[in-house]
C-alpha cells in the first residue's frame, strides 16, 4: 500500500505493518498506528477494519513461538476497554519489540492528553473506595 494514500487516510502515520507468513509480508492484513489510534485492516475482497483508541489500552504483552522466533517475528496482545474488541493481537509483525516501544509511547502521550490512568481504566469503583475510607488504619 502507498505510504502516501495511508498518511491521506489515516492521518499521523507512526508505524503500519503486515502480519507476516514465514517472515514475508504475503498476507492481507495491515496494521495502522497513528498517535491516536490502533488500526487493522482484515481482507482482500472485503476489508473488515477495526480500530482502538490509544488512551484505552492498559496492557500490553508480548510472545514468541519458536517459529515466529526463527522468522523474526512475534505477536503482540494489545488489553482494552474498548467495547468492540476488548483484546487486540498484532499477529507476527517484524521487529515487535520496536512496534511495542512506538505503542507504548503513543499510549503514554494519549493518556497524558486525556489525563487518564491505570485506575481509571481497570474499573476502580466508588464503593471499594467506600469500603477503604471506611477501615481503620493502625500505626505499627
Amino acid at each position: 500500500m502507498n505510504m502516501e494514500k495511508i498518511k491521506r487516510d489515516y492521518g499521523n502515520v507512526i508505524w503500519t505493518g503486515k502480519k507476516r507468513i514465514l517472515g514475508m509480508p504475503i498476507s492481507f492484513t495491515r496494521y495502522i498506528l497513528t498517535d491516536t489510534t490502533l488500526y487493522s485492516k482484515i481482507g482482500l475482497f472485503n476489508i473488515k477494519e477495526d480500530e482502538i483508541e490509544l488512551y484505552r489500552v492498559y496492557d500490553k504483552n508480548l510472545t514468541f513461538t519458536l517459529g515466529q522466533r526463527i522468522f523474526g517475528v512475534g505477536t503482540i496482545t494489545l488489553i482494552s476497554k474498548d467495547i468492540d474488541s476488548p483484546e487486540k493481537k498484532l499477529v507476527s509483525v517484524k521487529k515487535p519489540r520496536e512496534v511495542k516501544k512506538f505503542i507504548d509511547d503513543a499510549v503514554k502521550s494519549q493518556r497524558d492528553k486525556y489525563m487518564v490512568r491505570g485506575r481509571d481504566m481497570v474499573g476502580a469503583s466508588i464503593e471499594m473506595h467506600d469500603e477503604l475510607m471506611g477501615q481503620e488504619f493502625t500505626e505499627i
